[in-house]
């Protein structure tokens, strides 16, 4: 009787049913990918705050920064080399590296607007007197095509390039006629203010490539001996602030090679 009862008895059937969810974990990439998105609007309003909030000189400045110009200076140094020792580092150059302001180059915005006019105006002055002088030359009638004049946050900028007949320097470095008379010019002119001076040289690009490009070392002989011109002919050597070479890395002539690349620029500073 026990027996046929517990054949009667159902048995027990335990299912074990797997929960499938579907599609799977996708991970945290679109975090990732959100964060960058939120740190390149951050970056980009950044960027434009700072546009509208800094001057000319100042964007010239952050620009500079990453500019692969050739700061040079004559100063004592430890070595012969051109960027070697310590001349590097002298006041004369640290602001061409993109340091920003110092007390050598104080920003735009410590100046009142009545200091400023007064440099315009003494700038102006300069002007009148260069081109005058340029008038009374024996090259009168090549002057005005070797001129550009501006005046910039930085200061009073002259400028004199190459035409295509006329160079300022043959065999590299060597000053022609025309550059003796800009450099009296300039001599004549710098009298009527005291600033200081910047100078700087511009070469086109040379059309063969060479092993090792010439345009630094070239740039760098013809600032320098312009530097000398004024100097010899006067010109208080303390007013000399900074010597730069760019080589041929800020072209103003669509045509990298182009000879109106080929200048000289006197830069009178602003106090």
């Amino acid at each position: 009787m026990g027996m046929a009862s517990d054949r009667n008895v159902a048995p027990v059937i335990i299912k074990r049913k797997k929960i499938v969810v579907e599609g799977g974990h996708h991970g945290g990439a679109w975090k990732v990918a959100y964060a960058d998105f939120v740190t390149a609007m951050m970056a980009f309003f950044m960027l434009m705050w700072l546009l509208n909030a800094t001057t000319e000189k100042q964007r010239k400045g952050i620009a500079d920064y990453f500019s692969p110009t050739a700061p040079i200076s004559r100063l004592s140094s430890g070595s012969d080399g051109l960027m070697m020792g310590d001349s590097v580092f002298a006041a004369d150059v640290l602001p061409r590296m993109g340091v920003g302001a110092s007390s050598l180059h104080p920003t735009q915005g410590d100046k009142t607007d009545a200091q400023t006019e007064a440099e315009d105006k003494a700038f102006k002055e300069v002007t009148d007197v260069l081109l005058g002088l340029g008038g009374e030359s024996m090259v009168e009638d090549q002057w005005l095509r070797h001129v550009v004049t501006r005046v910039t946050d930085e200061g009073l900028v002259l400028e004199f390039h190459d035409t295509v007949n006329a160079p300022l320097f043959t065999n590299d470095a060597a000053p022609t006629p025309l550059l003796h008379d800009i450099a009296y010019a300039v001599r004549e002119a710098s009298r009527i203010i005291d600033n200081e001076v910047a100078i700087e040289a511009h070469v086109a690009k040379v059309a063969v490539v060479r092993r090792e490009d010439p345009a630094w070392a070239m740039s760098s002989d013809r600032a320098f001996r312009f530097s000398d011109m004024l100097t010899d002919l006067g010109f208080p050597e303390d007013r000399v602030r900074r010597v730069t070479a760019y080589g041929d890395r800020e072209p103003v002539a669509d045509n990298l090679m182009s000879v109106r690349n080929n200048r000289i620029e006197i830069i009178y500073l602003r106090y």
